[in-house]
């Protein structure tokens, strides 16, 4: 099983990490395109050794201006992508099919084989023109997953938030048993047992 790994240049850099971790976990191999900002903000935000890690987790990666690759046609046998994260430039090239590089010509070609494409769309407050991106590539089968933590599971560190991000980004995939957390509600207390007061 292969699946494409877009990485934009948006914030939320450690994302795409944790998907190639999840991804590998499920058994899939990566096909890894970055975003000319990507590398930076992976730098940046993550370390300098960021990208060679990146790079080492995925089977094949593509330079983002090859549009001759095998990923940029829907003959190759990929089961879908993520993009993460997805900045609204990438989103908006996506949404109005605008194939101007390898990320964004993959992510159309998910479209338009009715593949599974999810969008770890990351930008905060958005702009009408965000929202109808957003609104437009879900009328297309994409699925917009913003980077928002479960909150419901308390965790301590950023880490456990972004890898639980992931793991229900490559879930959403359907590709192999989930990863993520479940939320496992208390159970509801009895007629004779009182609520626990919060």
């Amino acid at each position: 099983m292969r699946v494409v790994l877009g990485v934009s240049g948006a914030s939320g850099a450690a994302l795409a990490l944790d998907c190639a971790r999840a991804l590998v976990r499920a058994g899939v191999d990566i096909d890894l395109v970055l975003s000319a900002m990507a590398a930076r903000t992976l730098a940046e935000e993550v370390g300098p050794d960021a990208e060679a890690a990146l790079a080492a987790l995925a089977a094949r990666r593509h330079p983002l201006g090859d549009l001759g690759a095998a990923i940029a046609s829907g003959s190759c046998p990929v089961a879908g992508m993520i993009v993460a994260p997805c900045s609204m430039r990438s989103l908006a090239a996506i949404a109005h099919g605008f194939d101007d590089n390898l990320l964004t010509r993959a992510a159309g070609v998910q479209l338009k084989e009715r593949r599974p494409l999810v969008l770890l769309a990351r930008e905060a407050p958005l702009t009408l023109a965000h929202l109808k991106n957003m609104q437009a590539v879900t009328e297309m089968g994409a699925t917009v997953l913003p980077p928002v933590p479960a909150f419901y599971l308390h965790h301590t560190t950023l880490a456990q938030a972004t890898a639980q991000i992931a793991a229900r980004a490559v879930d959403l995939l359907h590709l192999a048993p989930p990863q993520a957390q479940a939320w496992m509600p208390e159970p509801a207390p009895t007629p004779d047992q009182p609520e626990n007061p919060r």
